[in-house]
Order: structure tokens, then C-alpha cells, then sequence
């Protein structure tokens, strides 16, 4: 039998529809949080290693092996620049102009790398104090004492921490899922107005359908089932945000390729389409295979296909040409 921790996982991973890896990656970043609040030192990376099952974790202080450089000198503390005084004359002070840059093979700067204390450590002050054989671009990891309980502090910064990460992996998961449905035709629900933007229910996310990407002849009243073309799939600072349309051209080669088994096999082909959203559309197509009418197979017996596109469309003429 599992236990409550792991049972807890994957309750939060069922709910937010994340991984439970993802889950397991929160709780080792609010681990690590909560033990640099209470015990950690300025120049220590710390990394973490939660064992599920049994609710133990590991801490670790990781560093990568880096080539011995120079450090900067440290500025001098408590020199104060010379006062001016009235009818002193102040010399000159000769300032050295800056190095040239160094320049790469085409010509742009090569920004100097700089040592970082806290996730870095020089080869030979590795080898003198962690690992005898350390090599370049090695990562050392020093294992550090678990302490026995957090401070009250330390538990809130956990906690700040678990609920920022699994919104954090909320959207990202959002936004992953619906990128790869960018520029496909999706049935959603109208939700409302806000001015002159219509928001859509996705399901799982809301959209925005704004003014120039609406068919003028269409009132879009909540409840309303419809089709709509995801245009762009951004992600913003409050989440992901699906742009969809009603009034793009190529909804039309969608429901096509929907309503029609000669479009979607590729026996037909659609070369343009030209359209006035709400008024007209003209598409021209040419076929493959001699012995099939590409207008005809698109019109469908006594015109069932394009009627069911028509009326997808609002009752939007379509005009079907030859290429």
C-alpha cells in the first residue's frame, strides 16, 4: 500500500492534471527554500532529494567544477574622495581607459565569464577540499545535516513556495497542451462579452476571440456551441493566453477537410481561398485523379457537404472553382 505522501501526489497530480514528477520537483524547491531560510550560508546551492515513499529527503550542497580565474580586487572600504575646498586647486586624476573588447570571429564582444561562488568552485580549491581527482565541468555534490524540524518561518516559505510551483507546472502544462493545437479547429462553448471580445471556454482554459477576428453577422450568446481557429498561443505573466477566430480564412480549409473524405485524403486539392467573413468565401480546388470532379465531391449529392459547412459558417456563401 502506498503511503499518505504518495497518495497525497497523486490526488494533487489527478486535480491539476500535472505529472507527479512535477509534483515531487515542487516539493524538493519548497525543501530546499525552507532549509536556506533556516540554516543556509550565503555562498551554498542548495539541491534536495525527497524520497516519496518514505518522506525522508537528502540535502545537498551543489557545486560544478570550474578553471581557476582571477577574482576582481575588492573595493576599498571607508576612502572617501577628496573635498574641494575654496581656493584649492584639485589635480587632475589620470583614468586609465577601458580595455578594448575581445571579439569573437564575427566580430561581437565575448562577454567575460564570471565566477560564481555560489554554484561554482575552482579546480584546484576543489581538489584541496572536496575531491582529490575533481575535473573540469565535474558537479560536486556535498551532502549537508538534515535538521530535525523547521522554524515557523521556514514552514511558510515552503509553503509559498508549493503553491507557486504547482501554478507555475498548472500553466505551463496549459500552455504546452494548446500550443500544440495552434492553427486547428476546436469546438468550444461562448462564455461571455467583455466590451467588444468574446471569451470562449476551451475546457480546460478560457480564449479570447477579439473584434477583427469575429464574423460581423454572427451574435455569440453564451451557451453557444461553436468552431473555432486557434490563431496564437502565448504565454503572459498571468498564464497562458489562446487567441481564436471565427473570421480566419483557413477555418474554412478546416471544415473541409472535416466535412469533405476527398479533401482530407488529399485526392482534392485547395490551392486558395479567398473570403469576406460573414458575406462570401471563393475556394478554388483541382483534383488529382481524373476520374473525380473536385467541385462536385465538394458540393457533395444535392449539396449536403457544403450545406453543413454553410451553416457552420453562419450561412456564408461559398463559391467552389476550378484551379
Amino acid at each position: 500500500m502506498s503511503s499518505p505522501i504518495l497518495q497525497a501526489i497523486k490526488q494533487i497530480s489527478d486535480e491539476k492534471n500535472i505529472s507527479a514528477e512535477s509534483v515531487i520537483e515542487t516539493i524538493e524547491a519548497a525543501l530546499a527554500a525552507a532549509y536556506r531560510k533556516d540554516f543556509g550560508q550565503k555562498n551554498q546551492n542548495v539541491k534536495v532529494v525527497f524520497d516519496a515513499e518514505s518522506g525522508d529527503f537528502e540535502v545537498f550542497d551543489v557545486k560544478t567544477v570550474v578553471e581557476d580565474m582571477e577574482l576582481p580586487p575588492e573595493e576599498l572600504e571607508g576612502e572617501e574622495e577628496p573635498e574641494e575646498r575654496p581656493g584649492r586647486r584639485m589635480e587632475p586624476v589620470a583614468v586609465e581607459p577601458p580595455a578594448p573588447p575581445v571579439l569573437d570571429e564575427n566580430g561581437m564582444p565575448i562577454e567575460e565569464k564570471k565566477f560564481n561562488p555560489k554554484t561554482e568552485i575552482m579546480v584546484t580549491a576543489a581538489r584541496e577540499t572536496l575531491k582529490k581527482d575533481a575535473e573540469l565541468g565535474e558537479e560536486i555534490r556535498t551532502q549537508l545535516d538534515v535538521p530535525a524540524a523547521f522554524g515557523r518561518m521556514a514552514a511558510q516559505t515552503a509553503k509559498q513556495v508549493i503553491i507557486q510551483k504547482l501554478r507555475e507546472a498548472e500553466r505551463n502544462k496549459l500552455f504546452s497542451e494548446y500550443k500544440e493545437r495552434e492553427r486547428e479547429l476546436i469546438n468550444a462553448t461562448v462564455q461571455r462579452r467583455e466590451g467588444r471580445a468574446v471569451l470562449i471556454d476551451l475546457g480546460r482554459s478560457s480564449a479570447v476571440m477579439p473584434p477583427e477576428e469575429q464574423i460581423p453577422t454572427e451574435r455569440y450568446l453564451p451557451g453557444d456551441r461553436i468552431k473555432v481557429f486557434v490563431t496564437d498561443v502565448r504565454m503572459t505573466t498571468r498564464g497562458p493566453e489562446v487567441v481564436v477566430s471565427r473570421a480566419h480564412p483557413e477555418i474554412v480549409r478546416k471544415l473541409f477537410t472535416l466535412e469533405i473524405p476527398e479533401v482530407a485524403s488529399g485526392v482534392v486539392k485547395i490551392h486558395a481561398i479567398a473570403r469576406e467573413a460573414g458575406l462570401r468565401s471563393k475556394v478554388a480546388v483541382s483534383s488529382t485523379q481524373e476520374n473525380v470532379d473536385p467541385i462536385g465531391s465538394c458540393i457533395g449529392q444535392r449539396g449536403t457537404r457544403i450545406q453543413t459547412i454553410i451553416g457552420e459558417l453562419g450561412g456564408e456563401k461559398i463559391d467552389i472553382i476550378q484551379f
